[in-house]
């Protein structure tokens, strides 16, 4: 079964693909339940699909809103009900007196947080609002975080626990780029939207350091489509918008999304 299980997947998965397996047939088998730590989009679309082969198993989600994008999953025997089980999340809203805290990025945050020792599997989505920040956190590192995370990007910052129901959610912000492409390949797209020459952006493309939709992709000439959500890491991510007509050259008409 593991092996049929594998084909779905990219070699580099394999180690959480086994993780979680693991979950799925203790669920199904030993009837033990297991809350997960916060999962990207691409694990928890692996987690789904491994629920979806065991008929006895039964998944909850939840990142703190609708659209959150990293969630915590509880696996467990089908004929539980978790809808009252507690996903053990908490909110830290993180607040300021300096006027340089409002211009503040979803990156100081994270490298602040990471900074203390704190894996990423702990830390759920980070919402940067025009007053401060809410970040979905773990329950179990929620004091840590309270007392410890002083501030951010050298900038004093006071931070307070709130409970899920307390959280501000955020709008995605997205930088409009407009390009004009000569093929829809990776490397090439990637080149224009990071300002790099087309031979230095293949060098975090083969060393796997670039996602597609949170899939490792190591091949420069893969061809990007509308919807693909595209990582660099280091360089930040971006998400092609619209793939629009040709121009008299022969070139595509790409619009693209830049996180900011």
């Amino acid at each position: 079964m593991k092996n049929e299980i594998y084909g779905h997947f990219h070699p580099d998965e394999r180690q959480f693909v086994d993780k979680a397996w693991e979950w799925v047939t203790h669920a199904g088998e030993y009837h033990e339940l297991k809350l997960t730590e916060f999962l990207d989009p691409r694990q928890s679309y692996i987690l789904q699909s491994l629920v979806n082969r065991h008929p006895d198993v039964t998944i909850r989600w939840e990142g703190g809103s609708e659209n959150a994008e990293r969630k915590r999953a509880m696996v467990a025997p089908d004929y539980r009900d978790l809808s009252e089980e507690d996903m053990e999340l908490k909110v830290l809203a993180i607040t300021s007196g300096e006027q340089k805290f409002l211009a503040l990025e979803h990156g100081d945050y994270m490298g602040s947080i990471l900074g203390l020792g704190i894996k990423r599997g702990k830390i759920g989505d980070i919402h940067v609002l025009e007053d401060g920040c809410h970040v979905v956190v773990a329950a179990d590192i929620a004091n840590f975080l309270d007392v410890n995370l002083t501030g951010v990007h050298r900038i004093n910052v006071s931070t307070e626990i709130l409970p899920l129901s307390g959280l501000r959610s955020s709008e995605v912000k997205l930088e409009i780029m407009e390009l004009t492409v000569a093929s829809l390949r990776l490397d090439g797209i990637a080149a224009d939207v990071t300002r790099l020459s087309r031979s230095k952006i293949l060098a975090p493309i083969k060393a796997g350091r670039v996602r597609v939709n949170w899939k490792v992709e190591e091949d420069p000439s893969f061809g990007l489509k509308d919807g693909d959500m595209v990582s660099i890491q280091g360089f930040g991510r971006f998400k092609v918008l619209e793939i629009g007509s040709l121009t008299k050259k022969g070139r595509y008409r790409v619009q693209v999304g830049k996180f900011v």
